[in-house]
């Protein structure tokens, strides 16, 4: 699937505009990185579905599809209280996970994400401590 998305997203964008969407905020992905990769052990890496994954050591934090889209995971009750807040709306493709997509439709969105993304990274830290593993060392 990963070789296949850049064929892909050319017809992900048409169906967005047929649908009525604005499909993206110019240079959203560039804004959201920038402000992701100055968190402490944040790493970014090419996403096996397209796209960027934030990790912290080897635990994703979410992922930024282009200039339209933002997915994060979280603990199910958190996707809940993230998707009842209207932040956000259950997962485009597996909406029972606990899994969230973040539109961006708008300049405002993309705060939205940003400040999502960090919900998830403080909880992938406390669990990292918890468990007393190593989040890394690099930042890159």
């Amino acid at each position: 699937m990963s070789r296949l998305y850049p064929l892909l997203r050319p017809l992900f964008a048409v169906v967005w505009r047929i649908a009525g969407w604005k499909h993206n905020v110019e240079n959203a992905q560039k804004q959201i990185i920038r402000a992701v990769l100055e968190w402490p052990g944040i790493t970014q890496q090419p996403h096996r579905f397209g796209g960027i994954e934030f990790c912290i050591g080897t635990r994703e934090i979410g992922h930024i599809h282009g200039d339209w889209l933002v997915d994060i995971p979280f603990p199910t009750k958190v996707r809940d209280e993230v998707v009842a807040a209207g932040l956000a709306e259950p997962h485009h493709i597996l909406p029972r996970s606990g899994w969230i997509s973040r539109y961006l439709r708008k300049p405002d969105d993309v705060h939205t994400a940003v400040t999502l993304l960090r919900r998830s990274y403080d909880i992938a830290i406390i669990q990292h401590n918890k468990r007393g593993l190593p989040t890394s060392s690099t930042t890159s």
